[in-house]
């Protein structure tokens, strides 16, 4: 099989003069890792592609023959604004879904969010909520929508709200796992794992827990 991870680079997005917008000299790249395997050679072949996501279009073939696409772009409004966050959770994924889907991938998977809901009141869930609805209308033959919650993870970027929620949950996750965050290491377990096994529901959506129950990590 032929699969593709993206990985939004959260450094092109910046906040200046009062404004929040996507720097020029900084390309907005999504770095696509390839990874194919040719019959009979058991050794991946893996290729990185950069490309531009104001001109996604252009890169149209860098999307072409992959069966399974995984799709965890983001930011957040500290970041980038109410308008760059909506530019990237949600029109940059769609984009990237659709090119995925015409260039022939079966299987979408996407990194949402906990909440995620299309009619709520706070702006986060609902791009996260609205994004997920637009994706579905596609028809790929499986999507696969997972809701994480607070991802326990190390940034190199500056996020206090997160890092304070970390710190928080810390003691409360490592007696209630699935309460209110994850390891972001369970998601990338439950993500591959979830595309070995057979599909069931054309549509299917991972909450916190099973993910964390699909991502744990092998006994030694």
């Amino acid at each position: 099989k032929r699969l593709w991870r993206g990985s939004f680079s959260r450094r092109s997005l910046s906040s200046e003069g009062g404004s929040s917008h996507l720097k020029t000299k900084r390309l907005r790249t999504w770095r696509c890792n390839v990874k194919i395997w040719p019959c009979g050679n058991p050794n991946p072949i893996k290729v990185q592609e950069v490309v531009d996501f104001e001109k996604l279009d252009d890169y149209a073939a860098v999307f072409q023959g992959h069966d399974v696409g995984y799709c965890c772009l983001g930011t957040t409004k500290a970041k980038a604004g109410a308008d760059g966050f909506i530019r990237v959770d949600h029109d940059y994924v769609l984009k990237s879904a659709e090119l995925a889907k015409a260039g022939g991938c079966s299987h979408f998977n996407l990194e949402s969010s906990k909440g995620a809901d299309k009619t709520s009141g706070f702006l986060y869930l609902k791009v996260k909520g609205q994004v997920e609805a637009d994706i579905e209308p596609l028809g790929f033959e499986r999507f696969s929508v997972y809701r994480p919650a607070v991802l326990m993870v190390d940034r190199q970027e500056s996020r206090p709200t997160e890092w304070f929620f970390r710190k928080v949950l810390g003691p409360i996750s490592s007696m209630f796992p699935t309460a209110m965050s994850i390891p972001i290491q369970s998601v990338t377990r439950a993500m591959v794992a979830n595309t070995l096994i057979p599909a069931g529901d054309k549509v299917e959506i991972l909450e916190n827990k099973a993910i964390y129950d699909l991502g744990k990590a092998p006994e030694k």
